[in-house]
């Protein structure tokens, strides 16, 4: 339907509940921080550090599944309803033998933690968060197969529904495990990670339940009908998804590489950058939200051999975004004072925080643009490119610009963290163009092939 304000609507409709479950699931590292720090700040500390390992681990793999999304809006948008129930069941394998993987890597985490120079309680309990966590990552990646299927149905209010039922399983989760109650040993910041492990179980039951039950969803027959693996689909998944997978995976070692960089400058430095990057992350959960919707409709478009309608909802779409990147930009820069208030109250790093988050707001409307065209990439299924633009993007023009201008010389009087801050601008803006550039072209072919 080539109607401009039907799509934005529909775009809104898709994204806004994905918003509140993302925003649910940050209020869940949020509440482990706090409830931890209450022990004492070694427990916060292993909270941080492990999360630090198992974060990008499970992205990794988690980004494979983010092929699903796109190829069951395709097949809905094609009336092929009746290939999505297997290729869901290949998708659950996936995810099985991914947990496989996951659970090996952290098993096997003190390797990285003994290499990192902690104190000793501080290695022991993120050790402890890291074998308690790592049982929760069959049922993370089951969970994103099935909230694909969901999504890949242009139907995304499940994610929110369960977005809050974690959030309500955490925090009497945390308040068991890490002060030990009801016959539990207090196990400090090492709870977290059994409570953590136990949303994610929670949230794949309450999501199986809902499929069960759910009269919108009864004509799948999802949980019926399973039959071998098929390694043909497995490898066109593993295909579509790993480059999107290593995209997220070179963004997510792309922060923590600088804030290693950083580390030598001082406490102050690195926990001003902190505060920034922290907000940032938040605000990120808006084009994030919006770029999933993309990605939906405009697969549904091409499923449906309608390719002018999906590059309508493209563009679209990155137009929404950098609208919504504006508005936060200004609320960034005219709160930007509490905003560095509610972090901290140390003037050192409320000062250093107060002037990066200058460079946050530009930071927001490149990342806009530059998320929600790898989201449209995604929906025509064109997901090397995102990979190649994004290793160029981040790692070849984003951390070169960062060290030069942050740690040398060669060009002006170091920066500090802030120099950091342009490279992660020019890095995404770099991004953004490219993944324009790339779009158009992909778009152009669909085209013609219609004609």
């Amino acid at each position: 339907m080539l109607n401009a304000g039907f799509q934005i609507k529909k775009l809104v409709q898709l994204a806004l509940p994905v918003l509140i479950a993302q925003v649910a699931q940050t209020m869940m590292g949020l509440i482990d921080t706090v409830m931890a720090g209450r022990v004492g700040p070694a427990d916060m500390a292993a909270v941080a550090v492990g999360t630090s390992l198992w974060l990008p681990t499970i992205l990794l793999f988690a980004g494979i599944i983010m092929a699903m999304p796109p190829l069951i809006s395709h097949l809905h948008g094609a009336n092929e309803e009746g290939k999505i129930r297997p290729l869901v069941h290949q998708a659950l394998y996936l995810a099985l033998g991914c947990s496989v993987l996951t659970m090996i890597i952290l098993a096997n985490a003190d390797q990285v933690l003994g290499r990192m120079d902690l104190e000793p309680a501080l290695l022991a309990l993120s050790s402890g968060y890291l074998d308690a966590v790592l049982w929760g990552a069959p049922a993370f990646l089951l969970f994103q197969v099935l909230r694909s299927f969901t999504e890949g149905l242009s139907w995304t209010l499940p994610s929110m529904i369960i977005g809050f039922v974690g959030l309500a399983i955490n925090i009497p989760a945390n308040y068991v495990f890490i002060y030990g109650h009801l016959g539990m040993p207090a196990m400090g910041g090492a709870g977290c990670g059994v409570a953590t492990a136990l949303v994610y179980w929670g949230m794949l039951l309450a999501m199986v339940i809902y499929l069960a039950i759910s009269g919108r969803f009864k004509s799948f027959e999802l949980f019926k009908g399973f039959k071998a693996i098929d390694w043909t689909e497995q490898k066109a998944i593993v295909k579509l998804g790993l480059p999107v997978a290593l995209a997220v995976f070179f963004e997510v070692t792309l922060f923590a590489f600088v804030a290693v960089m950083i580390a030598p400058l001082g406490a102050i430095v690195v926990a001003g950058h902190q505060v920034a990057a922290n907000f940032s992350s938040i605000i990120f959960m808006l084009p994030l939200s919006i770029g999933i919707a993309v990605t939906i409709r405009v697969g549904y478009y091409l499923g449906r051999q309608q390719p002018d309608i999906a590059a309508m909802v493209a563009k679209l779409g990155i137009l929404l975004g950098v609208a919504v990147a504006l508005a936060t930009a200004l609320l960034t820069v005219l709160g930007r004072e509490w905003i560095a208030h509610l972090y901290t109250n140390d003037e050192p790093v409320f000062t250093l925080a107060v002037q990066l988050m200058f460079l946050c707001a530009l930071y927001q409307i490149s990342d806009a643009i530059q998320v929600v065209s790898a989201a449209a990439l995604r929906g025509y299924k064109d997901t090397v490119s995102i990979l190649w633009i994004a290793f160029v993007a981040y790692w070849g023009v984003g951390m070169t610009v960062g060290y030069v201008v942050g740690l040398t010389d060669w060009l002006v009087e170091p920066m500090g963290a802030g120099g950091f801050w342009v490279g992660f601008i020019s890095g995404l803006s770099a991004a953004a163009i490219l993944l324009q550039l790339r779009l158009k072209i992909i778009q152009k072919r669909y085209v013609a092939v219609a004609a």
